[in-house]
C-alpha cells in the first residue's frame, strides 16, 4: 500500500494524469500491492522512485544486450576516449569528457569494455539515474566517476537493508561460501532484481534464482557441500535525495507535507486513490 501526504493528490486523481509510462506504472503497482505501507511526502517523490526503479531495470536489460564482456579485474578494458584504466582494473573518468557521455558510451560501444559483476551493477545504477534526472543534472552531480568493484559516489546514497520486501530495481547478492579459490570471481554474484522473479546477473545473463545458484555451485571447490544462496538484503539508492534533481519536479514542493493524507491501494487490476 502507498500513502501520500500531499494535497496534490485528490480522490479524483486517475492513473492517466500521473504521466507514467507502462514500466513505471508496473513499479507503482508492485508498491501498491504490498501489505507494507510505503509513505511519501508527495506524489512527485512516488513518481520519481517509480521512474528510477524502472530506469534501473531498463539499464540492466540494456547492459545485458550491450556487447560488453565479463572479465576479472586484471583483464578489464574500457574506451580510452572516456576512461582511464587503473592499475587495479577500474575505470576513472577522463577530465575532458562529460560523465553522461562516458556512461552512455558503455552501452553504445560495449565491445570496447570488459569488467566483472560488481562494476556492472554500479554502471546500471549510474545509467538509471542519468536517464531519470537528465544529462545536465547528472554531470553536475557526478563530475568525477570511478567504476570499480562496487565503488559508489556518495551522492547515490546507496544503502543496504535487511529483511525487506524486494522490488524491481533492487540490487541483491548471491553468496558462494565454498567457491573455488582458483576462480575467486565466482565467490558470489551481484544481481539486479527485474520483474517476474528474474535477475540480471552479469556474466550469467537474465535468469532465475535457481539457475544463478546452479551456475555458482558449479564453481565450488571439489567435494563442496554448501550451496550458494541469495542473501536476505538489498541495496537501494536514496530516492528521496535524488528526486530533487528530477527536472520535472519542484524541489521545494517535494518538502511540503500537508495535513491531508491519501492512500493508493491495488485491488484487482485497478489502482485506487482515497482519503
Amino acid at each position: 500500500m502507498i500513502q501520500i501526504l500531499d494535497s496534490s493528490v485528490t480522490s479524483r486523481t486517475r492513473k492517466p494524469e500521473w504521466l507514467l509510462d507502462y514500466d513505471q506504472l508496473r513499479i507503482m503497482e508492485y508498491l501498491a500491492r504490498s501489505p507494507d505501507v510505503y509513505t511519501y511526502p508527495s506524489l512527485d517523490q512516488l513518481k520519481f522512485e517509480s521512474k528510477l526503479r524502472s530506469n534501473i531495470v531498463a539499464a540492466a536489460k540494456k547492459l545485458d544486450r550491450s556487447g560488453t564482456q565479463f572479465a576479472v579485474f586484471k583483464d578489464s578494458r574500457c574506451n580510452p576516449r572516456y576512461w582511464t584504466l587503473t592499475d587495479e582494473g577500474g575505470f576513472r573518468l577522463n577530465k575532458d569528457v562529460e560523465p553522461s557521455e562516458a556512461i552512455r558510451d558503455i552501452f553504445i560501444n560495449g565491445d570496447m569494455y570488459a569488467f566483472e559483476c560488481a562494476t556492472a551493477v554500479v554502471i546500471v545504477y549510474y545509467k538509471g539515474v542519468l536517464e531519470s534526472i537528465g544529462s545536465e543534472n547528472f554531470n553536475r552531480l557526478f563530475p568525477s566517476i570511478l567504476l570499480f568493484d562496487g565503488v559508489y559516489d556518495e551522492k547515490l546514497g546507496i544503502t543496504w537493508s535487511e529483511n525487506v520486501e524486494y522490488l524491481p530495481g533492487d540490487v541483491q547478492y548471491f553468496k558462494n561460501p565454498e567457491y573455488n579459490p582458483k576462480t575467486p570471481e565466482w565467490q558470489g554474484e551481484n544481481v539486479v532484481l527485474l520483474e517476474n522473479h528474474l535477475y540480471f546477473a552479469y556474466g550469467i545473463g537474465i535468469t532465475t534464482k535457481k539457475q544463478i545458484i546452479a551456475h555458482l555451485n558449479k564453481e565450488r571447490i571439489p567435494g563442496a557441500t554448501t550451496s550458494a544462496y541469495l542473501l536476505d538484503k538489498a541495496a537501494r539508492p536514496d530516492f528521496a535525495y535524488l528526486s530533487q534533481y528530477d527536472k520535472k519536479s519542484n524541489p521545494l514542493a517535494e518538502r511540503t507535507v500537508s495535513e491531508r493524507s491519501f492512500t493508493i491501494a491495488h485491488i484487482g487490476t485497478t489502482l485506487y486513490v482515497c482519503r
